[in-house]
C-alpha cells in the first residue's frame, strides 16, 4: 500500500481546511448573507425605513457586514493557491498518488477515481483563474460576469466532489485498502 509523505498529507489537510473556509463562506455571501437578504433585513426594520436610505448607504451597510467573512475567503484562496502551485510541482517531481486514468492498464474502477482526481484539480484551477479574474478586476465587464458565473458553480460541484471523496474512503476501508484514513492523518497504519 502507498506510503503518504508528510508534504503530500499536509497538502492534503490543507485543501480540506481551506475548501471547508472557501464553501463556508462563498456559500453564506451568495445566500444567507446575500446583498438582497442584508438590504431585505435592514429595510424591514421601521426605525430603519424612517432614515430613508438610499442605495449607497445600503451598499456601504452590505459590506460593512459582508466585509470581514469575505476577507476570510480572499485568504483561504491564497493559501488554497500556493498549495495548489506546491502540489502540481510535487506530483510533476514524485508522480501522481491517484490512479492515472489514461493508462490503459488502469482498471474501470481506478479510471472511475483517477478521473474525479483530474476533474478535482482541473476544477480548483479553474477557481483559482475566475477567483483572480474577480479579485485584481481582470478584463472586461462582460469576462469578469462569465467568470464570477463560473466562480459560483464551486458551490454545487465541490460537495459532490466531497461526497465522492468519502464514499471512496469509506469503500477502501471496507475492501482493500484498509487503514488509508490512518496512513492520510498519521502516515502509518
Amino acid at each position: 500500500m502507498k506510503t503518504y509523505t508528510v508534504l503530500h498529507r499536509v497538502l492534503h489537510w490543507i485543501f480540506a481546511i481551506g475548501i471547508l473556509v472557501l464553501f463556508t463562506t462563498g456559500f453564506l455571501r451568495m445566500y444567507w448573507m446575500s446583498k438582497t437578504v442584508i438590504s431585505d433585513a435592514v429595510n424591514k426594520n421601521a426605525s430603519i425605513q424612517a432614515l430613508n436610505l438610499n442605495k449607497q448607504s445600503l451598499r456601504t451597510i452590505v459590506h460593512s457586514v459582508q466585509g470581514p467573512m469575505f476577507e476570510w475567503h480572499v485568504y483561504a484562496a491564497y493559501i488554497i493557491t500556493l498549495a495548489f502551485v506546491i502540489r502540481i510541482i510535487y506530483m510533476l517531481i514524485k508522480g501522481i498518488k491517484f490512479p492515472n486514468p489514461f493508462l490503459k492498464t488502469t482498471t474501470a474502477k481506478e479510471k472511475f477515481q483517477g478521473f474525479i482526481y483530474v476533474a478535482f484539480y482541473v476544477l480548483i484551477a479553474m477557481q483559482i483563474i475566475t477567483g483572480s479574474v474577480l479579485k485584481f478586476e481582470i478584463g472586461s465587464e462582460s469576462f469578469a460576469d462569465l467568470a464570477e458565473t463560473t466562480h459560483k458553480l464551486a458551490v454545487y460541484w465541490m460537495p459532490i466532489f466531497v461526497l465522492l471523496h468519502f464514499g471512496g474512503i469509506a469503500i477502501s476501508e471496507n475492501t482493500n485498502r484498509k487503514g488509508i484514513t490512518s496512513k492520510m492523518i498519521g502516515g502509518e497504519s
